[in-house]
């Protein structure tokens, strides 16, 4: 079968702004952006050494030295790029231009009441854009929606993802001493992913828990079950604390149809930030008497590559290309109402 696997790119681009500087930015938005052909044209961090740094890396023009010069730098043609912690995303939104274009990094707040208030703030503001819930993005998810829609699937059963790994959560300073972690800052992908793909589920079950040897961080290991129609079922299993070598570890999405199935890698949760590569494997159940798995080359990964997908629906939404994105801040809200029921479980 033909199958894509890469996202629609705008027709006209836009000069990108990029408020924050941290590990993320310099790893995936910087990267992909780079290579999508995307100008970034300035970026600020309160941390001026980090975002000099950055902007002497990747050719940036101007590394702000506040956030009112970049904005004062801004015109028609930027769009912008918030990546920062949850907690400040309101302190830095309400100070942006009305009637920006702007797509910010998850999560969408640290509770479902922060997600009300950002939701508030750019309607309030007329802030077109979304949330960077960038998974929905990444090669092997767009080729799986792409099987789904000819139908080749028949009719979607059964997700499964699951993760057993050894996140190194020290690269993220900001994480620890937060009261809500695993499912807010990494299952939240997930939980996202299955409802771009199976829709609201009629009920969360979740437990959330913590390990001795990740003293400050709230939790790294999540189960999560997504109840749906008669039949239909989902299934997050996360263990971020896999301290015993590389042999076993995992990190996979399985999609189960009635007429055939898909197993795609995530390779970036293993040995990151360096990663594993992604592997894309389907059996089509019409093809064969015999059930054959078939595999696919990707042409790139989550990290970076999905960061590529978004930007590009921003500016496609600026251009008028399309009428709201996929991850719309109205969207990304019910993504943060199922994490806030998984805690609500989890206690």
């Amino acid at each position: 079968m033909s199958l894509n696997f890469q996202p629609q790119m705008p027709k006209k681009k836009f000069q990108i702004i990029i408020i924050g500087a941290g590990g993320i930015v310099r790893d995936s938005h910087l990267p992909a952006y780079k290579k999508a052909g995307f100008e970034v044209a300035g970026i600020f961090d309160l941390n001026q050494e980090a975002a000099q740094k950055l902007a002497n890396e990747f050719a940036i023009t101007q590394a702000f030295t506040s956030l009112e010069a970049a904005i004062e730098a801004s015109d028609e043609n930027t769009v912008w790029d918030m990546a920062l912690p949850a907690s400040v995303i309101m302190k830095v939104l309400e100070q942006l231009p009305d009637s920006s274009h702007l797509l910010i990094q998850k999560p969408m707040g640290e509770n479902i009441e922060e997600a009300q208030v950002i939701l508030d703030c750019v309607k309030r503001k007329k802030i077109q854009g979304g949330i960077n819930f960038q998974l929905r993005y990444a090669p092997l998810a767009i080729g799986a929606r792409d099987l789904l829609e000819q139908g080749a699937l028949g009719d979607l059963l059964d997700m499964e993802i699951k993760v057993t790994c050894h996140t190194p959560w020290g690269l993220w300073d900001f994480l620890k001493g937060l009261p809500r972690m695993e499912i807010l800052y990494h299952s939240i992908h997930y939980v996202d992913l299955v409802r771009s793909f199976m829709g609201e589920p009629k009920r969360i079950l979740a437990h959330t828990v913590g390990h001795p040897d990740t003293e400050g961080i709230a939790s790294t290991r999540t189960c999560i079950i997504m109840e749906y129609a008669k039949n239909k079922r989902a299934i997050i299993n996360t263990n971020h604390d896999h301290k015993f070598g590389p042999e076993l570890m995992e990190s996979y999405v399985k999609w189960e149809g009635t007429q055939g199935a898909i197993k795609a890698q995530i390779g970036v949760n293993m040995d990151y930030p360096k990663g594993r590569p992604d592997y894309f494997r389907y059996c089509l159940l019409s093809e064969n008497d015999t059930p054959t798995w078939k595999e696919e080359e990707l042409p790139g990964t989550w990290f970076p590559d999905a960061f590529i997908g978004p930007m590009a629906d921003l500016m496609r939404l600026k251009n008028g290309e399309i009428n709201s994105m996929p991850t719309s801040f109205e969207d990304a809200f019910q993504t943060m109402n199922c994490v806030e029921k998984a805690y609500g479980s989890t206690e």
